[in-house]
């Protein structure tokens, strides 16, 4: 059975292909409203700065409201200019004469085993000549037999500096392929990746193709909600890196990218400067005059911030990476960038500073209210027209250039959220210090279930917002100096208020939702129903972990403490993978088994099902259960030692591991959950069969 037939792999829909090309009604209709929203926007400006400015002790709030809303009208104007054209990126006609050959590098530091094999798994499956490389820079012996053992090459180095980048640049120094294919830990490829990706470096002057990340925990706090595929870096990754393509501006993300390995060493290789090393590389890469290509199709998966604390880790170093690319390559005076991509990184950089403005318009209202005074020197009725209008096209021509991928409620929750990190990052710009690079914590984060921790800063703007509002009732009660009547210049920023807290209490919410907790399994585990047998005994698989697995078993069953053979059969394999494992304890029918050893090719058959990559890669018909088999060898991969063999050779450590260790409590880190649909998927597959 095939994986298509059984509905197995990764949760597939439109959105994750190459979107269509716009009709050209669609298109006339889009950047129509964003035009009139630009024009309205620049029109309303103008009202406010030549005849709305106040006299008196209100312009010290009439004048900080002003220059945010300017600020909103310039950021209005690069998103529109960004957006204006997102359509797919062209590949270029094939230049005769053999493929560019590639070596795949994984980056690695300290995520579980768990995380890392199904990376290593599938970039091995992948179609195309390629080998495959594993850059640990945390020295893992375990890393190191897994890597070996798929069939992988293990690459560390002696000295740990620069983090990532240092990593990938200890890396390039012993490549001697054309492209090097870059994968964080934790982004599972499709098989088809390099057959879709590399065509494009027929161009020789192209230094880097870039595709989106997606992520498989839909579960995760980036997302809309739980089984929904949309998450908080969605609008970036389908429309606006697409838009920054057609600007010559598309950057490097870290991940599921291919670069040519020359287009690195002539700049230096990959940047030390700055905490965001793809983002300066890529703008070294295009200041030295190479291009990049974005190809807007999802090719793999990763692991999304599955907690608040993950995810503002995860903000705060990119934002202090983008003040110090500001510090050391400042877009607006560096050379050999067009005026394009000079506003392509402008957007991108300010976009940092977007929270002091959503911060300022928090505050603007609240001051109105405590002090009375009115930074607009218009008739309440005349300010809400003059201001509504444009404010309404502005939501409409946001909607409609997001292209669906950012839902507006959505986006305006996570702009709250985001407001800690950003405003902490943006400071780092001033206040001196360059930060340490800090992994994004993936997969298993705590030892115990408590819930995560919100940000002072959200519970202190909380508290003033509603402070104001209480301030204000007690102010029309006559309670305070303040002169409050129930007319717009109250009513406006009351409504305001109001709105504003309520996406705060929202955000709050959010971040203390127990299902964002630290997590306080040892290990986790996803449902498979799936047919198996123990001993050759029938059985049926409950869920299952890189460690061990759950099976209710026919008949009498097994003993507790007695070692078996169990056989899972997954759909799209022509025999059952097989592994050696022991009874732990058992309730009824149903036996909690653990793996013995490390069984990694067996385990890689089990992850490529899981994930749908690379089915064929693992097919193997026979899988010896009692021993960890050679491993498999294609005639697309090329071993780097027979490409290089002396700068491989000094490189490498010993692939020598002891057979015979047992796990402990270490070994037994799990595979990845599987989202809700692969596991409706999964159970439809196989429900209508007996064990």
């Amino acid at each position: 059975m095939s994986i298509e037939r059984a509905g197995l792999g990764r949760p597939t829909g439109a959105r994750d292909a190459v979107p269509a090309p716009e009709s050209a009604l669609r298109l006339v209709v889009v950047r129509t409203v964003a035009v009139a929203a630009v024009l309205a926007t620049a029109g309303y400006l103008t009202w406010r700065l030549l005849a709305t400015l106040p006299e008196g002790p209100a312009l010290w709030i009439a004048v900080p409201f002003l220059a945010l809303e300017l600020y909103g009208g310039v950021a209005l104007v690069l998103f529109v200019m960004t957006t204006w054209d997102v359509a797919p990126a062209t590949v270029p006609s094939p230049r005769p004469g053999p493929p560019p050959s590639v070596t795949v590098l994984v980056a690695t530091y300290d995520e579980h085993l768990d995380v890392l094999l199904p990376t290593v798994a599938a970039c091995l499956a992948m179609a195309g000549d390629h080998e495959t490389w594993v850059l640990d820079d945390g020295d893992r012996l375990e890393v190191e037999e897994m890597v070996t053992a798929l069939g992988a090459r293990y690459v560390s180095r002696p000295e740990h500096d620069h983090a990532k980048a240092g990593n990938l640049n200890h890396a390039l120094a012993l490549v001697r392929t054309e492209l090097v294919a870059v994968f964080d830990a934790d982004h599972v490829p499709e098989p088809d990746f390099l057959t879709r990706t590399v065509p494009y470096f027929a161009d020789e002057r192209l230094a880097l193709v870039q595709t989106p990340q997606h992520f498989y925990n839909t579960s995760s706090f980036e997302h809309l909600r739980p089984g929904v595929d949309l998450h908080e870096e969605s609008l970036f990754y389908r429309v606006i890196q697409a838009g920054k393509h057609h600007a010559g501006a598309a950057f490097w993300c870290g991940t599921n990218a291919v670069l040519r390995a020359d287009a690195l060493r002539e700049i230096g290789g990959v940047a030390t400067e700055s905490l965001t090393e793809d983002f300066h590389t890529t703008m070294k890469l295009h200041r030295a005059g190479w291009r990049s290509v974005y190809h807007n199709e999802v090719l793999a998966r990763g692991l999304a911030a599955g907690s608040p604390d993950a995810f503002y880790a995860q903000r705060r170093r990119w934002g202090r990476g983008a003040m110090q690319v500001l510090r050391h390559d400042n877009p607006l005076t560096a050379t050999g960038l067009t005026l394009r991509q000079r506003l392509g990184y402008v957007y991108s950089l300010s976009a940092w500073f977007d929270s002091w403005r959503t911060l300022g318009l928090s505050l603007v209202p609240v001051s109105v209210l405590v002090t009375g005074l009115f930074p607009v020197d218009a008739p309440p009725a005349l300010f809400a027209v003059m201001a509504g209008v444009p404010f309404l096209l502005q939501q409409v021509a946001l909607t409609l250039l997001a292209r669906g991928f950012a839902p507006a409620r959505f986006a305006l929750l996570f702009e709250v959220v985001r407001l800690p990190s950003n405003l902490a990052a943006t400071l780092s710009l001033v206040l001196r210090g360059t930060g340490r690079f800090a992994v994004t914590a993936k997969g298993r984060t705590g030892a115990d279930r408590t819930r995560a921790r919100v940000p002072a800063l959200l519970l202190v703007l909380a508290g003033v917002l509603a402070g104001s509002l209480l301030y204000t009732l007690a102010s029309v009660a006559g309670w305070t100096p303040t002169d409050h009547r129930l007319d717009g210049t109250t009513l406006v920023p009351v409504f305001w208020v109001a709105t504003t807290l309520g996406f705060v209490l929202a955000g709050v919410r959010r971040i203390r939702d127990p299902r964002f907790s630290a997590e306080r399994r040892d290990g986790h585990r996803f449902p498979a129903a799936l047919p198996a047998a123990v001993d050759g005994v029938p059985a049926r698989l409950i869920d299952v972990s890189l460690g061990g697995a759950q099976v209710r078993v026919r008949g009498t069953g097994a003993t507790v403490g007695s070692e078996v053979e169990l056989a899972i059969r997954v759909p799209d394999r022509p025999a059952h993978v097989v592994f050696r494992a022991t009874v732990r304890s058992r309730a009824d029918d149903v036996h909690r088994v653990q793996f013995v050893g490390r069984q990694w090719v067996q385990l890689a058959a089990l992850s490529a099902t899981a994930f749908g990559a690379g089915a064929a890669r693992w097919a193997a018909t026979v899988v010896t259960p009692l021993a960890v088999p050679e491993p498999a060898r294609t005639g697309a991969r090329i071993p780097a030692a027979r490409v290089h063999p002396d700068a491989v050779a000094a490189a490498m450590r010993s692939p020598v591991v002891s057979a015979g260790r047992r796990p402990g409590s270490g070994d037994t880190q799990p595979l990845p959950r599987l989202t809700p649909e692969l596991e409706r998927a999964l159970s439809g597959a196989v429900g209508s069969t007996g064990p």
